[in-house]
Parts: C-alpha cells; sequence; structure tokens
C-alpha cells in the first residue's frame, strides 16, 4: 500500500488530506489507472479515521473523475485519469523539495542532513513495499 497520512496539525480537513494525496499519486504515476486503492475500512483503519471520512474523500474524487467504484469489487484509478509527463513530474518533485528546504533551511539543518534524512526514508518506505 502507499503512503497515506493524515496531519493533524495541518488545517485542511482529513478527507481534503486524503483526496490530495490521491491526486498527487495519480499525477506522479504512483497509482496508475485501473489501479486498485485500499477499501474504505482498511484505509480508515490504517489512517485512524472514520470511514465516513473516506467515504466524503472517495465520493469527491469520484466526481472529479480521478477514482471509479465498482459494486462489490472495490475503488480503481479511473480510465481517464492521466499519468504525468516527466515536465509535470520534475514540477511536482520541485515543489516538494522547495518546501522542505525551506522547512530546512529555517529549522538551520544542512545539506547533508536534509539529503540524509530523505534517502533514509525513501530506503524505509521500499523496504516496506518489499516486505508487502
Amino acid at each position: 500500500m502507499l503512503h497515506y497520512q493524515i496531519d493533524p496539525r495541518d488545517d485542511a480537513p482529513a478527507y481534503r488530506q486524503l483526496m490530495a494525496q490521491v491526486r498527487y499519486y495519480v499525477a506522479s504515476g504512483a497509482l496508475g489507472a485501473g489501479e486498485q486503492l485500499p477499501s474504505i475500512r482498511a484505509l480508515a483503519s490504517y489512517l485512524g479515521v472514520n470511514p465516513s471520512t473516506i467515504v466524503k474523500a472517495y465520493g469527491e474524487l469520484e466526481h472529479e473523475d480521478v477514482i471509479e467504484s465498482r459494486q462489490g469489487r472495490g475503488v480503481f484509478v479511473a480510465p481517464k485519469a492521466k499519468g504525468p509527463t516527466a515536465r509535470e513530474r520534475a514540477r511536482i518533485l520541485r515543489e516538494r523539495a522547495r518546501s522542505l528546504a525551506v522547512e530546512a533551511h529555517q529549522m538551520g539543518a544542512s545539506r547533508e542532513q536534509v539529503l540524509e534524512v530523505v534517502a533514509e526514508e525513501l530506503d524505509a518506505m521500499r523496504n516496506k513495499e518489499d516486505k508487502s
């Protein structure tokens, strides 16, 4: 399963945070057309939120044609959902990197420390995926 998270310090409601993550995963190519998303129950349990939060997020994403529900089978990335171009992927990564760079600079973190932490996080996610 991809890494989904809800940040209680974020001003955005939990369902909007989840929507943004699903949109991001589709745009980045991490989720491709036809791929199945976690079930409502499983994702609610994983995130520690009420299942109605997942229902609301999935409902709005379906309305936006990002995902589609298949009766009795689950929720899938819509066939119309397009993956990113190389330029879009670079833009998304740059936006994320810029946010991290600003925060790291404000807290006085060194370049080496930031790169080390990012590498550790990537390794941890890959190891978790390999074990799944």
